[in-house]
């Protein structure tokens, strides 16, 4: 067996994004720690224990994000940890809550894991583009964060769980001075989506046709953002926040094939046709995306 690639871990590997980040890191070579929590998603939960079975390189790890301890026991002699943190239920205010104490007690825990070198965590497009200016034209980039006081008021929890997580890893990773970097997804389609991911994917669509209207809805290949995860890893010289989508959403047919990949998720009239042909201009730019993904991160 080859050893060469060094051990990493995915938290929570039972996420549809963290299930597809662990499946990259496999057929990279590199040694993965799973953990997942116990209510995950349950048939990838399943996948993930019959890899184990045959993949000696694949390790399962059970974890509570309030136990600071059970993290720490899953990220020992880990290199990097690609944190994919998603309720599996709803989001609501209580939610919002747990989901930021978890992003600090992940952080905090590998503050205190001497072999990890990076953390990849996986943010939102949703927590830069909610803003009371929302209809403004100004471009939306990675220096851009979501309003927690808009959000509370639209009741956008998603939204905010992902803005506060963030800002809270952010905060954290800073003050224990540790290398961190933060890939904020549009929304997530691939193989299965609608089986695996919906609660995720409904959560995410919460104001789509504001989103849609200003330019500002997005999404991304699953297979493309584990990428990008590895390559944010694997390039020393990433930092900060990288938008990562495939493309925005800003005509009518677009939004159609959208609702289209999502059925049956978002139902569509019978004999649906497109009437308008009216283009929203595009606001959410990606600069750091592209020279990742070129090999040239800045």
């Amino acid at each position: 067996m080859d050893h060469e690639k060094p051990c990493v871990c995915v938290l929570d590997a039972s996420t549809y994004v963290g299930f597809w980040i662990l499946k990259g890191l496999l057929n990279r070579g590199y040694i993965v720690h799973a953990a997942i929590q116990k209510n995950g998603e349950k048939e990838i939960e399943k996948q993930i224990k019959d890899m184990e079975k045959v993949d000696e390189r694949l390790v399962v790890f059970h974890v509570d994000i309030l136990d600071y301890q059970s993290i720490l026991v899953a990220l020992k002699d880990s290199s990097a940890l690609f944190c994919c943190l998603d309720s599996p239920d709803s989001y609501d205010e209580k939610m919002v809550d747990l989901e930021v104490r978890g992003a600090i007690n992940v952080v905090e825990a590998c503050a205190q894991t001497d072999s990890i070198e990076k953390i990849v965590f996986n943010s939102s497009l949703t927590a830069a583009i909610w803003r009371e200016d929302i209809c403004s034209d100004k471009d939306v980039d990675e220096r851009s964060w979501s309003d927690q006081g808009f959000c509370r008021k639209l009741k956008l929890w998603y939204a905010l769980a992902k803005t506060l997580s963030e800002q809270a890893a952010w905060a954290l990773a800073m003050d224990r001075m540790l290398c961190m970097v933060s890939i904020n997804a549009g929304l997530v389609l691939g193989p299965g989506v609608t089986q695996q991911n919906p609660r995720s994917t409904m959560f995410y669509l919460k104001g789509a046709a504001e989103m849609y209207e200003n330019g500002v809805l997005a999404f991304v290949d699953v297979n493309f953002l584990a990428d990008v995860n590895i390559r944010a890893f694997e390039d020393r010289s990433t930092g900060g926040r990288y938008f990562c989508f495939n493309q925005i959403v800003n005509t009518e047919e677009e939004a159609v094939k959208l609702a289209q990949s999502l059925s049956p998720l978002i139902p569509l009239p019978p004999r649906y046709e497109c009437q308008g042909s009216e283009v929203y201009a595009e606001r959410l730019k990606t600069k750091k995306l592209n020279k990742l993904v070129e090999g040239t991160a800045c």
